[in-house]
C-alpha cells in the first residue's frame, strides 16, 4: 500500500481529543497498545529510552537531549508530536525523518496487526490516531536498530501511549493549565497526570516551577522512592546577557550553551536535556562528554519556536504558542524584536486556535502588542469559530479581521510591512511555514 493511502486513512480516524455531540469519548488505556505491541514483537522493549513529559517545553527538551546523543555518534530515534507540515516529522533517526515508503510499511503492519486483534476480540476498538504512530515509531526504531530513543509524551503522563516503556528517566518540563477536560481543572492535578511517567526507584529530572507542581510531582516522587536530579545548575546566570551563548560547568569542565532555540524559556528546557545527558553519562555510561553536549546544543533544529523566517525582504516570526503560558513566553521573546524595529514600524499577527484553549485569555495576552490581528481558519474540527475570535480581539481594542484562507492572511501581514508573527495553533503555523518556505526559496 502507498504513502498517500496511510495519510489518507490516519487523516479519517476522528481525533483522540475531539468528541463530537451524542457520542462518548474515547478511553485510553495502557493495556491496549501493551496488547497491540505485544502483537509487533514487543519493539518498545529493544532500545532504552527517555521519557518527556510537560505542558510546554517537552518538545524543546526533547529536540536538544537527542541533538545531544546524536552528537556523541548514539544513533537515536526522536519521537514528537505533534507535527508542522507532515506526520513524518515526528518519528525521526539521528535528525532524519522516517522515510515515505518505511512510514507505509510501518502504518500498514501496525494497521492490519490491530485489525486482527480486534477481530480475534484481543481489542476491543482500533487504536487511536496517537497510538498508531507511537506503535509505528517504536517499531521503526527497533527494525532500524536505534541505540537510544527520547520520547516526548503527547498529552497527560499516566495513560498516555509512550508511557509503555520503561525509560532510564523521567524528564518533567513547566506545568500550566491546558487539557483541563482531559487531566483536570488544577495545576496540581495535571502535574500528578504527567508524574504518571515516574517509576519506583527510578529518576526525575526537573526544574522548580510552579508551587502546586512542585508539591504534586514532590508527593508522587516520595512515594515511589525517586531520584531527584534538579537542571538548577545548567541555567544562565543573573549577569548573563538575555539572548546570548553563556558558559555552565557540566562534568567539571566549563561548556558554551549557544542554542538556535530563541527567548528566555528556552533556558530552561536547555538545561534540563544538559541535566538529562549528564545523568546519562554518569548513571548509565553514555558517552556524552562536555563536547558533546556543547556541540548537541547549537546544532538544535526544532522548528516553530520564535523561528524566523525572512521571505521577499519580510521577517515573520513563527510560535507554536498554544496556551497562556505559551502566549507569555511568546510575548516575553518578541520585547526585543519589537525593541529593535521602533514604534514607527507595522505590527500584524496571524492567530487561530483550537477551541478547547482559552481564547480571550490569550487574546488578553498577545493581542495588544499588535495593531491589527488577522484570524485564519485551519483544518481541524477543534478550530475555534471565527465569531469567537473576533469577539477575544473587539474585547482588546485590536482591530480584527477574518479571512478566508492562511494565504490570504499572508498577504494582507505583507501588505501591512512591518513585522509579522504567527501563532495560536500548531496547524496554523505549519501551513504558514510552508507557504513561506516556498516563497523564500523562489525569492
Amino acid at each position: 500500500m502507498s504513502y498517500q493511502a496511510a495519510i489518507d486513512q490516519l487523516s479519517a480516524m476522528t481525533p483522540e481529543l475531539y468528541t463530537q455531540p451524542g457520542h462518548a469519548r474515547r478511553k485510553f488505556s495502557l493495556a491496549e497498545i501493551g496488547v497491540l505491541l505485544g502483537a509487533l514483537g514487543n519493539p518498545h522493549r529493544q532500545f532504552p529510552s527517555v521519557l518527556i513529559a510537560g505542558t510546554n517545553g517537552k518538545g524543546s527538551t526533547a529536540s536538544t537531549l537527542a541533538s545531544i546523543l546524536n552528537a556523541a555518534g548514539l544513533r537515536t530515534g526522536l519521537y514528537t508530536s505533534p507535527h508542522l507540515e507532515r506526520p513524518n516529522e515526528r518519528i525521526r533517526i539521528s535528525g532524519a525523518e522516517i522515510s515515505d515508503g518505511d512510514f507505509a510499511a510501518r502504518y500498514f503492519r501496525v494497521h492490519d496487526t490491530a485489525q486482527q486483534l480486534v477481530l480475534s476480540g484481543a481489542l476491543v476498538q482500533m487504536p487511536s490516531f496517537f497510538e498508531t504512530l507511537t506503535a509505528m515509531a517504536f517499531l521503526h526504531f527497533a527494525e532500524e536498530a536505534v541505540e537510544f530513543a527520547v520520547l516526548e509524551v503527547g498529552m497527560g503522563g499516566r495513560l498516555d501511549a509512550t508511557n509503555i516503556v520503561d525509560p532510564l528517566l523521567s524528564v518533567i518540563t513547566d506545568i500550566s493549565l491546558d487539557h483541563t477536560e482531559w487531566l483536570g481543572s488544577t495545576i496540581g492535578a495535571i502535574a500528578r497526570e504527567k508524574a504518571g511517567i515516574l517509576r519506583p526507584h527510578g529518576t526525575l529530572v526537573t526544574l522548580p516551577q510552579h508551587p502546586e507542581a512542585n508539591q504534586a510531582l514532590g508527593e508522587v516522587a516520595t512515594q515511589l522512592d525517586v531520584h531527584g536530579v534538579s537542571a538548577t545548575p545548567y541555567m544562565p546566570s543573573i549577569a548573563d546577557k538575555p539572548g546570548e551563548p553563556y558558559m555552565v560547568e557540566v562534568r567539571g569542565m566549563p561548556i558554551t550553551v549557544d542554542s538556535p532555540l530563541h527567548g528566555a524559556h528556552q533556558h530552561r528546557n536547555v538545561a534540563l536535556a544538559i541535566a538529562a545527558a549528564v545523568e546519562l553519562a554518569t548513571t548509565h555510561n553514555l558517552p556524552l562528554t562536555p563536547a558533546a553536549i556543547a556541540t548537541g546544543i547549537r546544532e538544535t533544529s526544532w522548528p516553530g519556536r520564535l523561528e524566523r523566517i525572512t521571505a521577499n525582504g519580510m521577517t515573520w516570526i513563527l510560535d507554536v504558542a498554544h496556551n497562556p503560558a505559551g502566549a507569555w513566553a511568546l510575548r516575553s521573546g518578541l520585547r526585543n524584536e519589537f525593541a529593535a524595529l521602533g514604534e514607527a514600524h507595522p505590527r500584524t499577527l496571524v492567530f487561530s486556535c483550537l477551541r478547547d484553549k482559552p481564547v480571550a485569555e490569550m487574546a488578553q495576552i498577545l493581542f495588544p502588542l499588535f495593531d491589527r490581528v488577522f484570524f485564519a481558519p485551519i483544518h481541524s474540527a477543534r478550530a475555534t469559530p471565527m465569531s469567537d475570535l473576533l469577539a477575544a480581539a473587539e474585547t482588546t481594542g485590536t482591530a480584527g479581521t477574518a479571512v478566508e484562507l492562511v494565504a490570504q492572511a499572508l498577504d494582507e501581514a505583507r501588505a501591512a510591512g512591518g513585522i509579522a508573527v504567527i501563532s495560536g495553533s500548531v496547524y496554523l503555523v505549519g501551513e504558514a511555514r510552508s507557504l513561506l518556505l516556498s516563497e523564500a526559496a523562489h525569492s
